[in-house]
C-alpha cells in the first residue's frame, strides 16, 4: 500500500482524480454561503471587538499555536461550531484512512463530526487539512493546506462510506489571514473567495458562514 508524509493539491488532484471548481459555485458552495450577516448580542459583540482588535495587532507576530488558541478559537466560538448535545468538536485529531489504494495521514486542526467523547464516527466539517480547519502561516515546501484539507476530506469520505453516508463534507483552509471555504462531493471539491479577516466586514462574513454551517449540520446532515 502506497504513503506518501507530504502531498501537493496538484498531486492531490492527478493521483486521485480530483476536480476542483471555484465560478460559478456549486449548489452546496452556493447555499453555504448565502449567509445572513449574524445579529450579535453585548457579549457576542465584546468577544467580536476584542478578537478583531487583537488580531490586528498581532497577527504577523503570532506562532501558528496562538493563533489558533487566541484568534481562531473564539472566531469558531462567535461562529457556534464548537461542542453541543448534538455534535462533537475536536483539536488536533489524528486521522487515517486508506483511499484508492493510498494510506492517509494528517493531522487536522479541527474536526467537527458525530461522536461521543473523544471519539467521532462521522466527520462532517474539517478545519484546516485533517480536522478541519487549519492556520498555515504561508505555504512552504512542507506544507500545503489544501493539501492536507483535501487529505482530510478523502479520509472523511472513506469512513462516511463505511456508514453508507454520502453527504458533501465541508472545511475551511486558513492561510495567515486569508480564509477560504471549501465543499467536497465525491471527487469534486469547490472553493469559495477569499476573506480577509483583517477586514471587519469580511471577519463578519466569516463567523456568518459558520454559523450557516451549524445550521446545515443540524437541519441536514444529522437528521
Amino acid at each position: 500500500m502506497a504513503k506518501k508524509k507530504e502531498w501537493r493539491e496538484g498531486e492531490m488532484i492527478l493521483t486521485f482524480k480530483l476536480q476542483k471548481t471555484d465560478r460559478p459555485y456549486t449548489k452546496v458552495m452556493a447555499e453555504w454561503l448565502d449567509a445572513a450577516l449574524p445579529e450579535l448580542n453585548d457579549s457576542e459583540q465584546y468577544m467580536f471587538d476584542k478578537t478583531y482588535k487583537k488580531e490586528l495587532k498581532k497577527l504577523q507576530y503570532w506562532s501558528e499555536e496562538n493563533l489558533k488558541m487566541q484568534f481562531i478559537s473564539p472566531v469558531l466560538e462567535l461562529g457556534q461550531i464548537l461542542d453541543s448535545d448534538n455534535f462533537v468538536s475536536f483539536f488536533d485529531k489524528s486521522l487515517e484512512g486508506e483511499y484508492d489504494g493510498y494510506r492517509l495521514s494528517v493531522k487536522a486542526d479541527f474536526v467537527v463530526g458525530n461522536g461521543l467523547l473523544d471519539y467521532i464516527q462521522t466527520p462532517y466539517f474539517h478545519f484546516q487539512a485533517g480536522g478541519v480547519p487549519q492556520y498555515k502561516p504561508n505555504r512552504n515546501p512542507t506544507g500545503d493546506p489544501m493539501a492536507q484539507l483535501l487529505e482530510a476530506f478523502l479520509i472523511g469520505q472513506t469512513a462516511n462510506l463505511k456508514d453508507n453516508i454520502n453527504f458533501p463534507l465541508y472545511g475551511c483552509e486558513i492561510v495567515g489571514a486569508y480564509w477560504r471555504f471549501v465543499t467536497m462531493e465525491n471527487r469534486t471539491y469547490c472553493v469559495s473567495k477569499t476573506y480577509d479577516c483583517t477586514d471587519r466586514d469580511d471577519l463578519l462574513h466569516i463567523i456568518a458562514i459558520l454559523r450557516k454551517f451549524r445550521e446545515i449540520l443540524e437541519t441536514q446532515l444529522l437528521k
